[in-house]
């Protein structure tokens, strides 16, 4: 089992926002279990936290920029990637402004800062989504298309074809995050000529120079236009490699803004909020197919764990068998509707039950098609919980349980002859004066087939 994982120490860089170009002040601090990845804003009132979260996207123009309650974070992408290609799950990202520093246009310098100060685990395990099947999401104005697919790794490829004979067709692909570091992370920012002229023209990039993107000039530049760029950016000469791009940087590699495309993958897809396991194919993507992407496997992802199906080994000892059980229970069969107990905490418990055709309640429901009542599912579940609230007592053979409450009831699946039902119950608040409050969920056959909001009290024996 693969731990959760932090930084040792808080570690500080500073630098210039690309499109706002202002000096900010970026930190980054240890985080406790489960804390994600947090930006906080330290430069307003009450410093208000947005967490890196794909459904807080709102806008994808030159970088994935978020907002929460109207405090917004712009370009957060390239900070997120160098974490997950560090291989840290919590963080804490303070700034002085709305916008990381572009630093050279790369992960490369936060990456640094990171191994500077080292990682450790966490007394936590990771959590993972596991890909059972292909997901999609294609943006049909550009054709853009992003997949993931079942894999043992979290690897990714981005293909990336902009119709330009300068740049042509370029792939990249990263089979182990752990080359991130090595592979991935330097590669630069890129834009075209194009849009450089309009981004200057519209007041963009004020943070831009030319030592943090690389430019693809593919149109020919005017003498206004190189007047202007010479301008903008400082300099006394500018000039356009045979390559095709302008001479303030020397490609690392021939494929830079392939690598480029897929490290803005790995960062908006840390928007998801867990770790992947899955190839992901990203096709011409862009921040805003990343995104949308990235939108529907969060959601994916909470709707399958909110109806996900717990595992149990059944051949294991049981925590307490059918006499343990009628030692704390005061029902007796035909009415005692638990087998065994599989495991109990201070605020869940599992029972199990076999469901026979020697049931009792076949005979007449119904005698040609035996279907487990929903009543009796709902008071097995009950009976669960029973187990629960009266451990909380020394003498439990003293004590009726009684049903308060019974909310949310809903029946998903038949319960037939031959099936095994799993029941678990978490309690929704602490069990007080014997009065306890649980959600409970039966499962069979792999299927949630009911499940319940119940609350009952434990009275002692007139």
């Amino acid at each position: 089992m693969v731990k959760q994982k932090t930084i040792k120490s808080e570690i500080s860089l500073t630098g210039v926002g690309l499109h706002t170009g202002k000096e900010v002040k970026m930190t980054f601090k240890p985080a406790p279990i489960n804390n994600g990845f947090t930006f906080v804003r330290v430069d307003l009132e009450g410093c208000p936290i947005i967490e890196a979260d794909a459904n807080y996207v709102v806008n994808t123009q030159r970088g994935t920029n978020l907002e929460k309650l109207g405090v917004k974070i712009q370009t957060s992408e390239h900070v997120l990637a160098a974490f997950v290609g560090c291989d840290v799950d919590n963080v804490i990202i303070e700034l002085n402004e709305s916008e990381p520093p572009i630093m050279d246009g790369s992960s490369k310098f936060f990456v640094e800062a990171i191994e500077k100060v080292g990682v450790e685990e966490q007394d936590a395990t990771r959590k993972y989504y596991v890909v059972k099947e292909v997901i999609s999401f294609t943006d049909e104005a550009t054709g853009s298309e992003i997949i993931v697919m079942p894999s043992e790794d979290y690897q990714v490829t981005a293909m990336v074809d902009f119709g330009t004979k300068v740049l042509g067709t370029q792939n990249a692909t990263l089979k182990n995050i752990t080359d991130f570091k090595t592979e991935i992370a330097d590669a630069r920012t890129f834009s075209f000529l194009h849009e450089l002229e309009n981004l200057l023209d519209n007041g963009l990039i004020k943070g831009g120079d030319l030592n943090n993107a690389i430019v693809y000039v593919d149109k020919e530049i005017s003498d206004t236009t190189m007047e202007n760029l010479k301008k903008a950016f400082g300099k006394d000469h500018i000039a356009v490699k045979e390559n095709g791009i302008l001479d303030n940087l020397t490609l690392h590699y021939p494929n830079e803004a392939a690598r480029h495309k897929l490290l803005d993958v790995i960062g908006d897809l840390a928007l998801v909020g867990i770790r992947i396991k899955g190839k992901v194919i990203a096709n011409k993507p862009g921040h805003y197919v990343n995104t949308q992407f990235a939108k529907k496997l969060s959601k994916i992802i909470k709707i399958e764990q909110k109806n996900q199906i717990p595992v149990y080994d059944l051949n294991l000892p049981p925590l307490m068998d059918i006499h343990q059980i009628m030692n704390i229970l005061p029902h007796r069969p035909p009415f005692l509707l638990i087998d065994r107990i599989i495991e109990m905490s201070d605020t869940h418990v599992v029972g199990m039950k076999n469901v026979t055709m020697n049931e009792n309640f076949f005979v007449g429901h119904f005698p040609d098609a035996p279907v487990m009542p929903g009543v009796l599912i709902v008071e097995a579940m009950a009976q669960s919980g029973g187990i629960l609230v009266l451990s909380t007592v020394p003498d439990p053979e003293n004590y009726l349980t009684y049903f308060m409450k019974i909310d949310n009831v809903k029946f998903k699946h038949k319960v037939l002859p031959g099936d095994t039902l799993i029941f678990k119950c978490d309690l929704i608040s602490p069990i007080r004066r014997g009065i306890c409050h649980m959600q409970a969920n039966a499962y069979a056959n792999g299927k949630l087939v009911a499940e319940a909001e119940l609350m009952a009290q434990i009275a002692k024996k007139q």
